[in-house]
């Protein structure tokens, strides 16, 4: 609920039934799959958790019965039988990590926010939720304590690399360290809060378009859920066994993983080459 009321510039302290209308509602659904990019499954999950909190008050107020009613007939949405993964090569990636001036506070944020979601697998909110306490850079060892869905938690280890950019990130952002402070933050009144979905996928779709416009290899539309899937593309094609790669991007289930051995045709493609070849 409270992100619907950030979609539509309220507080949850103000939101009323009359507000919650069908229309709010589908323009919020539609704005998920459009611009968060987010799964069918994931946009009936949030219909039906709006549906379960107005039924549960229609019950204790009459008076909402019609509001039930109203968004009752939103219908949910039948996911396709296939799913097709978009993901980026690592050329693209070596295209659009150049696009950031470095020499601008934001824009170094930006880079090494990109670097680190490509390093960790991570999804958008988790990396938004990070904090400094998070962040275990010392020693040969280096990794991050990410927590994902059903508030698990998961240890990904992390390039030398993603070190080196995170200590110039740091040196600028962060030259008081305070572990509890968010890693990505925007200021506002001299206070702290953590950046929100909205900036990322905005400062991400604009390196986007930049970058293919250099190496046509970048995909038209870049949203920040294709970093996860490059990456464990990349991974798997490295060789990196499925049980391995479920338990690195923090998957309950293997068969939520086995989408990236479906999707890889390229790889497919070479096995029957070999075959055909002998």
């Amino acid at each position: 609920m409270q992100e619907l009321c950030d979609r539509n510039g309220s507080s949850l302290g103000k939101l009323s039934f009359e507000r919650l209308s069908k229309e709010t509602v589908e323009n919020y659904l539609g704005y998920l799959e459009k611009e968060r990019y987010c799964s069918v499954s994931t946009r009936n999950h949030r219909l039906a958790c709006i549906r379960s909190f107005v039924k549960y008050a229609g019950a204790r107020d009459i008076g909402v019965q019609a509001y039930v009613k109203d968004l009752c007939t939103i219908p949910l949405k039948r996911a396709a039988k296939t799913t097709v993964i978009k993901f980026f090569s690592e050329a693209a990636l070596k295209t659009i990590l150049e696009q950031p001036d470095t020499r601008k506070k934001k824009e170094l944020r930006n880079l090494f926010f990109m670097i680190l979601m490509y390093d960790t697998g991570a999804r958008n909110q988790e990396l938004l939720d990070l904090k400094l306490s998070d962040i275990h850079f010392e020693g040969k060892s280096p990794y991050v304590v990410i927590t994902g869905k059903g508030r698990k938690t998961r240890l990904v280890p992390v390039m030398p690399k993603t070190v080196d950019h995170f200590r110039k990130y740091a040196a600028v952002f962060h030259p008081e360290h305070t572990s509890d402070d968010y890693l990505f933050y925007t200021e506002r009144k001299g206070r702290r809060f953590a950046m929100s979905p909205d900036n990322t996928e905005r400062f991400i779709k604009k390196y986007g378009v930049a970058a293919h416009n250099v190496n046509p290899e970048v995909p038209e539309s870049l949203h920040c859920h294709m970093f996860r899937h490059s990456r464990s593309m990349h991974l798997y094609r490295s060789g990196m066994p499925m049980v391995l790669l479920a338990e690195w991007l923090g998957h309950a289930q293997i068969s939520s993983t086995l989408i990236y051995a479906n999707a890889d045709t390229e790889m497919k493609k070479e096995a029957i080459q070999k075959v055909t070849s002998k």
